[in-house]
């Protein structure tokens, strides 16, 4: 089936202020919405309707590779903003379509690929080794810290969130007392909810935040990101490109991470036996860390494209110029890919799954995301062997509208 059918238009009219993408299960959290598995199952490719417009829904994991992996499919011509609440004045949703030179990821080739090969060698493995004594530094002290204050603590605050801030701040060379807020932005730039009004001056802070940064590397290359960009690059890269690649790496390279510590934390504490088993067989910590990131695909949305020509996916065809969105959270629970994919097993078999993305456009930051949940993970298990939640489960309150899910406070105690 490729139309639009009565059931999809129940569905999205029962989703209140969220699009279908972002929906999770009221009964488990770590679920996405009930709708994706039945559109999975019966439609998997699907026109549904959130808050811009129709949108192609690609629901299963071959056919959301497929897309991703298909350069008839582009980023760049996708419009931004198009899963957020419609502006109230049209020049304001105008304006949110200025796309910042630099931003990768809504590039196509030749320019993603120029841009990307920059920013390529910060996370080589050679670079990655120089890097972990620093990450595992950070870990320990944070985890003192929290050690000190004594329980109950909230993970989020104490730890989850200030260790992968510090980590990319000090990759970027961000110095301390910059008065650069980037968390505090981020948070605002990544809520769907957030008011277009109000989005776009926390995106002009985040540039000029980041141009200062860009100025002063200019000036005098620092032995950072920025600055060993700067000296292998040098005039081939505008000030506004770096620009753009900065605050991409600042902000993925911290919110991703922190909500994945601490909604992966909550879903070990949920899952007693298999927190177990991380804490006394450290070993498995990259299957633990990989099938974490898989069972709760904090992209909450997914990834979107458009057709640069008429494309046939799955027995559907797209026409040229309209967008599909790929929900990486059902995709990455597709039964016909994942054994038992809504059960969380630390010791599945490794198994390439897309909350990472997947092609051109593949996360180039995952080797630092890993190496960062592959440190602290088992470090926080061992420094407090009977962590546990401070409150009822129930009453944890999570990021649904944020464009990566998360929890926003884990109280916890030992």
């Amino acid at each position: 089936m490729t139309g639009h059918t009565a059931g999809e238009d129940h569905a999205a009219a029962a989703l209140g202020t969220l699009p279908l993408p972002y929906r999770r299960d009221e009964a488990c959290p770590f679920d996405p919405d009930p709708r994706l598995r039945r559109l999975q199952d019966e439609e998997p490719i699907s026109r549904v309707r959130i808050n811009s417009g129709d949108i192609w829904l690609v629901t299963r994991f071959a056919d959301g590779r497929r897309v991703l992996g298909d350069r008839r499919f582009s980023s760049q011509l996708t419009p931004l903003g198009i899963v957020l609440p419609e502006a109230r004045d049209a020049s304001l949703a105008a304006e949110l379509q200025n796309q910042q030179p630099g931003t990768f990821i809504e590039c196509d080739p030749p320019e993603h690929t120029r841009l990307r090969a920059m920013v390529a060698g910060e996370f080589s493995p050679s670079r990655m080794r120089r890097l972990s004594p620093r990450v595992e530094a950070i870990v320990d002290r944070l985890l003192s810290d929290m050690e000190a204050a004594g329980p109950p603590v909230d993970l989020i605050s104490a730890f989850a969130l200030p260790f992968p801030s510090t980590v990319i701040r000090e990759l970027l060379g961000v110095p301390d007392g910059h008065g650069f807020d980037f968390a505090a932005l981020t948070k605002v730039m990544t809520d769907v909810m957030t008011p277009v009004e109000d989005l776009i001056p926390t995106r002009d802070a985040l540039r000029a935040g980041m141009r200062a940064l860009v100025k002063a590397n200019r000036n005098a290359p620092g032995d950072n990101a920025l600055g060993r960009i700067i000296r292998a690059h040098g005039p081939d890269v505008t000030d506004e490109e770096l620009v753009g690649i900065g605050n991409l790496l600042l902000v993925a390279g911290h919110e991703t991470t922190a909500n994945m510590l601490g909604i992966g934390t909550l879903a070990l504490l949920r899952h007693p036996e298999q927190l177990r088993r991380l804490r006394e067989d450290p070993w498995i910590v990259d299957r633990a860390v990989d099938e974490l990131v898989r069972y709760v695909s904090i992209p909450n949305h997914g990834e979107i494209r458009t057709a640069l020509q008429d494309v046939r996916v799955g027995g559907t065809l797209i026409r040229r110029g309209e967008q599909v969105l790929v929900a990486l959270p059902i995709a990455n629970r597709d039964p016909a890919r994942f054994r038992d994919p809504d059960t969380l097993d630390l010791t599945r078999t490794p198994q390439a799954h897309l909350a990472y993305g997947y092609g051109l456009h593949y996360c180039v930051g995952v080797p630092l995301a890993r190496m960062e949940m592959r440190i602290a993970f088992p470090a926080l298990l061992r420094r407090f062997p009977t962590l546990r939640l401070a409150v009822p489960f129930d009453d944890i309150a999570y990021r649904r509208s944020n464009v990566t899910y998360g929890v926003h406070q884990l109280p916890v105690t030992w």
